[in-house]
């Protein structure tokens, strides 16, 4: 034993909390000391719901082990006799007992729950002299003994596989055999004799690989469990999973020791998983599926097929729950009623009936597809449980562009009738079609390789959590909804498929076959997540409902999830802070974005409407022009383009701001690419081929996007600008005059010194007064592009001259990491998987250089011109995490693609009360 430390505890609270009858240390305000599981525990058992007793190991102690372990379990282990002998005392029973043993169970529980991704251990504390006594508790009888083997199997599997890593093909070889001898499928339809003699050869076989024998000494048990599950914090699976949900990997996990409930000692035990209501639709009622005579791992790993808690047409009569323990369900679902108010929203629980007894194991917030989540919240402020700010922080923003994924068409659909191959429990919304993949590996490489993939696994297990996240759908032959494929699934967002009993896996060929098909690795598949139903081939995809009431093509009275979906964004618009438009290159975008809710656009990129064929040819010409003549020439040919396109974008966005970037990419990008390329365009613009070459030759730069580009090529060719802005006032003017209310607002792109924004203003300003004489001038504004390091610390002086800042966040954060977005891809998920960077920093805004330039310079600018409205317009204004930083440091607002819109609406108001301020133009 360590001896106690001799200064001052490093732990700012008690190592270890209890929570039981004689007295509960913690509550649900500790989530982050007690992670989730063991602050609802500690709740759950203070509002008088029936929890088996326990004691809960705080995150500091996992922190503190991983600085130092030795002074970790010097103070760790008093603190566990003193829990122990609380819990011995509460329930007559003595851990490491031969005659009144003691089990427990110990799980992980992260103050962000992590399904599924680190690790439990069950029925720690027994050994073979217990055993006896264990089956007198179960009555004595044969069925008695039979669950005492029972469980000293499972314990042999699961302490092996867990804490002492031993292969799980170690003992499997035993296990298969027994119950191909037997045939039977489970280990608990084994003969007691035949059960027995697995136990050894498991035994016998673990101790052959571990070269020592198996520790059937309780205290050394329980703490090598806990060891394990801290360990299991720094696991594969459960860094994955964080990198995926944007959890920190600094919160570490709490431990918790709670007395073990057997939901297998016969036919009249259960064990569980319940949702409060449907975590699918938003159903209001109880949902979720058991097995008989079973421990709770096997409904959440899938390794059985599970039964319906209610009555359901899929199941026989008489095998649900509430038909097989009535009086147990009627419990339940008050429980679940109980649970749902007190903490007002929708409850995951975990259960287990012993011997006509129920015990709730868990209870978290569940998740839920997204369609589920927003009925759940109108639904819970309609019955007057919880109030509309309460029922935003209910939906992910970053979840509801799920609502504006494609589906499957109906014509589709019923041209692939015919291609149904089988069909399995709906478990995650959506169609998805790709190509199959049999392990996460080979779906991470398929899916790096380009196009969609669908994972194929006859179950799968949280090691599968990187290729769940690679694929675009996830089907298994076993589990049920509450299994672990299904619960991860609805998490991600992704369609799912699970329980397909038709469908078989064969690892060796690499190939599965369900409805007499047999299809191979790689080869096409479809899956409908919304009914449950697989299919041989891709299916063409549509519109989501909610898009097609956007689009005029379904009638809001006829979806009541649109009507959710804008009853949500609306409260969320009544507490935003921040504005927030779109980036919108067409009039059609624009029209899109506005219906979803964007209040202007923040970034219209003028080159993306050049790429016409007879625009691309008249811009080239303007290129490849030697003198100022040729090039207004050209240009004069793309005014009247640019003219209407902005027109259009205007009318879309009437009354709101329409920012408009000035030319900003370099020119090679237009230029043709090729000799037959090459030779096809000088036959077109009557150019001899050698002049066409030589042109091109000298456009070439080494480094072209730290070359002739953005104001620079304006500057060089202020005639470019003169007819881009003339296009943009023009269209203004237009719009005026058809009784419309234009708001232009023309950005300059890459700009690094306050000169180049002087001078280009000049040449706007110019074009503005020539185009507005003699008539009521459109208002406008002019602004900059802030998307280079030294234009972020010289705002205060770039500012002067100028009515906005708005970040172009993804060349700002290019060029402060001296990261190419285009081909440090790999390099970044190098980063990721070895901790050097927690975020990709493209997806989340980097808070400590690019969030500090940005900081910096909204302070410097708005102290040069105090009426300086900034915004953002990279890729960054559709992420919820970097949307609460632009908020806190006091945007206007943020932009972002059309379908992210109401993502950054949502977004926008989480943080209540911070100080980003509203659009103030």
């Amino acid at each position: 034993m360590f001896p106690p430390p001799a200064g001052p505890s490093p732990l700012a609270h008690p190592p270890v909390y209890s929570f039981g009858a004689a007295g509960t240390d913690g509550d649900g305000s500790l989530r982050s000391l007690l992670g989730g599981k063991g602050a609802n525990l500690a709740e759950m058992m203070r509002i008088g719901v029936p929890v088996p007793p326990g004691f809960t190991i705080t995150t500091e102690v996992c922190a503190l082990h991983g600085r130092d372990p030795a002074l970790a379990w010097s103070l760790l282990r008093p603190a566990i006799d003193d829990a122990l002998a609380r819990l011995e005392e509460e329930l007559g029973r003595t851990f490491g007992d031969p005659a009144a043993p003691l089990l427990v169970s110990v799980r992980s529980g992260a103050p962000v729950s992590m399904p599924g991704m680190m690790d439990t251990v069950l029925n720690v504390g027994l050994f073979p002299a217990a055993r006896d006594a264990l089956g007198a508790r179960a009555g004595g009888t044969a069925a008695g003994r039979h669950f005492a083997l029972d469980c000293e199997l499972r314990l042999l599997e699961m302490y092996g596989s867990v804490v002492l890593a031993v292969p799980a093909e170690v003992f499997a070889a035993a296990r298969g055999a027994a119950l191909a001898a037997a045939r039977v499928e489970h280990p608990q339809e084994l003969p007691a004799p035949e059960l027995a003699a697995l136990i050894a050869q498991v035994r016998s076989d673990l101790e052959r690989s571990l070269g020592a024998p198996f520790p059937d000494e309780p205290r050394v048990q329980l703490e090598r469990a806990i060891e394990a599950v801290f360990a299991s914090w720094s696991g594969a699976r459960a860094i994955t999973y964080r990198r995926l949900h944007g959890i920190s990997d600094e919160l570490g996990t709490a431990v918790n020791v709670q007395a073990m409930v057997f939901g297998n000692t016969g036919e009249g035990s259960a064990t569980g998983v319940c949702f409060s209501r449907d975590p699918a639709t938003g159903q209001p009622h109880i949902y979720g599926e058991y097995l008989p005579d079973a421990q709770g791992e096997e409904v959440v790993a899938g390794t059985r097929t599970p039964l319906p808690i209610g009555r359901s047409p899929d199941a026989p009569s008489g095998m649900s729950f509430s038909e097989r323990f009535p009086e147990m369900h009627r419990e339940l679902v008050a429980v679940c009623r109980v649970l749902e108010l007190h903490y007002g929203d929708l409850q995951d629980i975990e259960f287990t009936v012993e011997e006509g007894r129920l015990f709730i194991l868990q209870t978290r917030r569940g998740l839920r597809s997204i369609g589920a989540a927003i009925r759940i919240a109108c639904d819970l402020v309609d019955e007057g449980h919880i109030e509309p700010e309460q029922a935003i922080r209910q939906v992910d923003p970053g979840a509801l562009d799920q609502l504006l994924a494609p589906v499957f068409t109906p014509e589709g659909r019923a041209a692939a009738t015919a291609r149904r191959i089988t069909s399995g429990l709906a478990a995650g919304p959506g169609g998805a079609s790709g190509r199959i993949a049999l392990d996460a590996e080979t779906a991470i490489r398929l899916a790096t390789d380009g196009g969609p993939v669908l994972l194929v696994r006859t179950e799968t297990s949280p090691e599968d959590i990187a290729g769940m996240a690679a694929a675009a759908g996830i089907l298994t032959a076993r589990g049920g909804t509450t299994s672990h494929a299904a619960v991860v699934a609805r998490g991600l967002g992704k369609p799912c498929v699970v329980g397909c009993e038709g469908l078989r896996i064969d690892e060796q060929t690499r190939r599965i076959e369900a409805g007499g098909q047999s299809l191979a690795e790689g080869e096409l598949l479809s899956i409908d997540g919304g009914t449950g139903e697989v299919f041989a081939g891709s299916i063409e995809t549509t519109d989501s409902e909610v898009l097609r009431v956007i689009d005029g093509a379904l009638a809001p009275a006829d979806s009541p999830t649109y009507r959710r979906f804008s009853r949500i964004l609306s409260w969320a618009d009544e507490r935003r802070k921040i504005g927030i438009r779109a980036n919108a290159d067409t009039p059609e975008d624009a029209r899109r974005a506005r219906a979803l809710g964007a209040e202007g656009i923040g970034l219209c990129r003028t080159e993306h409407m050049f790429f016409g064929k007879e625009r691309i040819l008249a811009f080239r010409r303007m290129i490849l022009a030697t003198d100022v003549a040729g090039r207004e020439e050209a240009l004069a040919t793309l005014l009247p383009w640019q003219r209407m396109d902005f027109r259009g974008i205007l009318r879309a966005m009437d009354g709101l701001p329409v920012t408009i970037r000035l030319l900003d990419p370099p020119l090679h990008e237009f230029l043709p690419h090729g000799d037959s390329e090459t030779q096809r365009f000088a036959e077109e613009a009557g150019l001899p081929l050698e002049t066409v070459l030589a042109r091109i030759e000298q456009t070439r730069e080494a480094n072209p996007m730290l070359g002739t580009r953005g104001c620079r090529l304006g500057l060089l060719h202020p005639e470019i600008i003169a007819m881009q802005t003339r296009a943009i006032f023009e269209a203004a003017r237009d719009a005026r005059d058809d009784g419309e209310t234009p708001r232009p607002e023309v950005m300059i792109p890459l700009v690094v010194v306050a000169e180049e924004a002087r001078r280009t203003r000049g040449v706007i300003d110019a074009v503005a007064a020539d185009v507005f004489r003699g008539t009521e001038p459109v208002e406008y504004h002019v602004g900059t592009m802030v998307e280079v390091p030294r234009a972020a610390l010289a705002a205060g002086r770039i500012a002067r001259d100028l009515d906005f800042f708005s970040f172009g966040t993804n060349d700002l954060t290019q060029m402060t990491f001296g990261f190419s977005r285009d081909d440090t891809a790999s390099l970044l998920r190098r980063y990721l998987d070895l901790g050097i960077l927690v975020d990709d920093p493209f997806k989340t805004l980097d808070r400590e250089g690019v969030g500090e330039l940005i900081r910096t310079a909204v302070e410097r600018g708005r102290a040069a011109n105090p009426k300086l409205v900034v915004g953002i317009c990279g890729e960054h204004g559709g992420d919820p995490r970097s949307i609460a930083f632009f908020r806190e440091a006091g945007l206007d607002y943020v932009s972002a693609s059309p379908l992210r819109v109401p993502t950054s609406r949502l977004a926008g108001c989480e943080a209540l009360g911070s100080p980003g301020r509203s659009d103030r133009r």
